[in-house]
């Protein structure tokens, strides 16, 4: 019962850093230079109605993140190396960054949504590869 708990909590965690990286990738790599060419009116719109509607579905998969991630935290903290431990601050520091850069991402009338797109998607790469070398540190 326990493991499968563990298993469900760690798909839930991989599961919403997929939805938010993978929304925000998708807009900034394929939506952002789709609209582009678009009449400055018309762009506008658009890109606030996407915020508007990605809103809510990246507050979701930040809860699930700091709830799923705050559980594998206590899970798995305990008897780590330091170097453990010093990727897991840098870890946790981008997925600050990312969580405080979405809520700018979505707000309405953000010239600056584009460039800050970048910034959390450059963020949450380096998040999947510290996460990729704190799970073999762990296996270890």
């Amino acid at each position: 019962m326990t493991e499968a708990f563990n298993v469900a909590m760690r798909w839930l965690h991989i599961s919403s850093m997929m939805v938010l990286l993978g929304g925000i990738l998708f807009a900034r790599f394929v939506v952002e230079p789709s609209i582009a060419a678009l009449p400055s009116d018309t762009r506008q719109q658009l890109g606030e109605a996407m915020a508007a509607r990605f809103r809510s579905l990246m507050y979701y998969a930040i809860g699930l993140l700091l709830l799923t991630g705050l559980y594998n935290l206590f899970l798995n903290i305990s008897g780590k190396p330091p170097l453990y431990h010093a990727l897991l601050g840098v870890k946790l520091l981008a997925a600050l960054h990312v969580f405080a850069v979405g809520f700018l991402i979505v707000q309405p009338r953000n010239p600056k949504r584009t460039r800050l797109m970048t910034g959390v998607v450059i963020s949450g790469l380096i998040i999947l590869a510290v996460s990729a070398l704190l799970r073999q540190i762990h296996l270890n």
